[in-house]
C-alpha cells in the first residue's frame, strides 16, 4: 500500500507561481508512473501530467503545457508539480497518484493505483 501525500496548495493571484510536491510512503517509490490530476467544483477529476518511472518523459495536457512542469526525485520519494503562469481556471483541489503497471490509458483515473488526499489550489483573477 503506497501512501501519498500531497502539500504545496494555497491561494495566488493569476500570473502567480506554486510548487506542489507528493511525497510517497513505498520504498519502491521509482517503479511507479505518477500522475497529477486535479478536480474544480461541479467537475470531474482531469488529468494534467504524467512522469515516467523511467527516464523522467513527461507529458501534459494541453491547458496546462508551457506553464507547468513535472519533476520526481527518487532519492526522496517526491513528485512535483511546478504551476506557473497561473490561471483563475486552474483553481481546483490537485491530486498526486502512482500508476503501478503502465498501461494503455496514462490520461483516464481509473489507470492508477493510489491517490493522495488533494491539495487546494486557488487562483484568484
Amino acid at each position: 500500500q503506497v501512501q501519498l501525500v500531497e502539500s504545496g496548495g494555497g491561494l495566488v493571484q493569476a500570473g502567480g507561481s506554486l510548487r506542489l510536491s507528493c511525497a510517497a510512503s513505498e520504498r519502491t517509490f521509482s517503479s511507479y508512473a505518477m500522475g497529477w490530476f486535479r478536480q474544480a467544483p461541479g467537475r470531474e477529476r482531469e488529468f494534467v501530467g504524467r512522469i515516467s518511472r523511467n527516464f523522467g518523459i513527461t507529458s501534459y495536457t494541453d491547458s496546462v503545457k508551457g506553464r507547468f512542469t513535472i519533476s520526481r526525485d527518487n532519492a526522496k520519494n517526491t513528485v512535483y508539480l511546478q504551476m506557473n503562469s497561473l490561471k483563475p481556471e486552474d483553481t481546483g483541489v490537485y491530486y498526486c497518484a502512482a500508476d503501478r503497471h503502465p498501461g494503455s490509458s496514462p490520461m483516464e483515473p481509473d489507470e492508477y493505483d493510489y491517490w493522495g488526499q488533494g491539495t487546494q489550489v486557488t487562483v484568484s483573477s
